[in-house]
């Protein structure tokens, strides 16, 4: 089921796989001219903060979560970029350390393009700077809407729209008209929608007792997407 109509789900996604679709064929080319693939087992760090950047990401297959980590070690995941998207290009273009860091939800095959090769093609094509422009700008859409969303609501209204979040990230692995499965931890989710993981577990219970979802292991299937939206009381 399709969440238009019900759910504004762009209000959550950064879009930044329309980066590269602007290209030409000559600029891409030039691109990934000495561009290699990179693989990252499950949980492993793509970046972390405060490191200098050296190129940036392509994601091939698989999920990535950033996120950042406070004065006290807990980690905040802000985003879940999925296959066809990029990552590394704000601090890249900033000149400045990564601002946030970047770990595999699953395992992943990367792209990593190096920076020279994407400040060659910045510098001369036409397109790219005003794409950039424009994605840039809805992801700061996308953050305060997050930062908004996620300081004022009850728990329960943010794990919904978590979960609503997460199927449209899963939604890909799924069959078209079969429930789309969520394989991501209880910490993840919580880290997700700013609450414990103690929280987390008593959503899913009562959730799963309202037939909204099902589990099996750590794997949570979605059955009522409607309900969650209702849930979620997001316009």
């Amino acid at each position: 089921m399709s969440l238009k109509g019900i759910f504004p789900i762009d209000k959550w996604e950064y879009n930044s796989h329309a980066i590269l679709d602007c290209l030409s064929g000559e600029e891409y080319k030039l691109l990934m001219k000495g561009a290699r693939k990179e693989r990252y087992q499950k949980r492993e760090i793509i970046f972390r903060e405060g490191a200098k950047p050296i190129g940036i990401f392509l994601i091939n297959s698989g999920k990535i979560k950033k996120y950042k980590i406070d004065n006290i070690g807990k980690e905040h995941i802000f985003y879940v970029a999925n296959a066809g998207e990029l990552i590394g290009y704000h601090a890249l273009l900033a000149n400045e350390p990564y601002p946030d860091s970047a770990a595999a939800l699953e395992d992943c095959e990367l792209m990593f393009i190096p920076v020279e090769n994407f400040l060659s093609v910045f510098n001369k094509s036409a397109e790219l700077p005003k794409q950039l422009l424009k994605t840039l700008s809805h992801e700061f859409s996308v953050y305060i809407n997050n930062l908004a969303v996620f300081a004022q609501r009850p728990v329960r209204e943010r794990i919904a729209i978590v979960f609503i979040i997460l199927r449209e990230k899963f939604k890909d692995k799924s069959d078209a008209g079969q429930p789309v499965v969520v394989s991501i931890s209880r910490d993840d989710i919580a880290n997700m929608s700013g609450t414990t993981r103690e929280n987390v577990t008593r959503m899913i219970t009562e959730f799963k007792n309202e037939g909204i979802l099902e589990t099996k292991g750590r794997k949570i299937i979605i059955r009522d997407i409607k309900k969650l939206v209702e849930i979620s009381n997001y316009s």
